[in-house]
This record gives structure tokens, sequence and C-alpha cells, in this order.
């Protein structure tokens, strides 16, 4: 059997690690979901989620020469239907749907962006630069209060 970067497939979980579970894809093939791509939640436990002997669908995320399979089961789930326009129902409101610094700051601040459209890594170098600004400022503030603030001379 041929195995594609891409494709789901079917396969029986025949280990759990703390790292990851081991998936049986046929075609005497094994390969690994780490621990990350278990579940679209955060994931402490993989015995919380899977069992040895579990059948579940998998996408093979990618092939190395060496023949290790990596896997993924949450990106073989269904994506999550869409929500109809931008207004939140009244009756049953929606949680969780966008990081809580994300609502930060006035709305026409230039600097606030949608992070759910941008990567990990641009999340975290934009919540670095977005410190060491503030950091910045602070310092300044600080050293504005240090030269006003004290006549007294140096300890002694």
């Amino acid at each position: 059997m041929q195995f594609e970067v891409g494709s789901i497939v079917e396969g029986k979980v025949t280990g759990i690690t703390k790292f990851g579970a081991f998936v049986d894809i046929g075609g005497g093939k094994t390969g690994m979901v780490h621990i990350s791509e278990v579940a679209p939640t955060y994931v402490k436990e993989i015995s919380d989620h899977l069992t040895d002997g579990q059948v579940v669908k998998v996408k093979i995320l990618n092939i190395l020469d060496d023949g290790k399979i990596s896997l993924s089961i949450k990106k073989a789930m269904a994506p999550p239907p869409e929500r109809q326009g931008n207004r939140q129902s009244q009756t049953q409101p929606q949680y969780n749907q966008k990081p809580h610094f994300a609502n930060r700051g006035p709305k026409n601040d230039p600097r606030r962006v949608d992070p759910s459209n941008m990567s990990f890594e641009d999340m975290l170098n934009k919540f670095k630069q977005s410190s060491d600004d503030r950091m910045s400022d602070l310092k300044k503030n600080n050293e504005g209060r240090r030269s006003r603030g004290s006549k007294r001379g140096p300890k002694g």
C-alpha cells in the first residue's frame, strides 16, 4: 500500500507513550501521533483521549527518508462549522474564541491585529516587541522619576 503526505487513513492505536501514540496504518507501516496532534484542545494525558486498540482516522503529515511517519488525529477531523455573521447570540455566549490579549487596547490602535490569522512565531515576535516597547517606556518613566524626585545626597 502506498501512502502519500496529506492523505487521511484509518489506523489502530498500538502503543501510548507520554509524548504520543503509535498507530498501525496498515501495509506493515506504523506512524506516530505527537501529543500536540492528538486533539484540538490541550492534551495533558494521552490516555484521556486514546486507548490501545482504538481505531482512529489520521492524516499523514510527513514521511521521512528513514521510513518514520508523522501523523495527526486533530488534522484528520472535520473542521468546525463556520459561524454565521459576526454577531454572537445573546442566548448562547461564545467563550474562548480569541485569546484575551486580542481585545486589549483601543479599537483604532494600529498595533491591534487579529491573532487567528497569525502563525505562532508571528504572535510570539509581536508579543516580544510589545513587551520590549513597554519595558522601554517603564524604564524611561522610572528614570524621569529618579532624577526629579530626590534631593538627598548619596547614602553614606
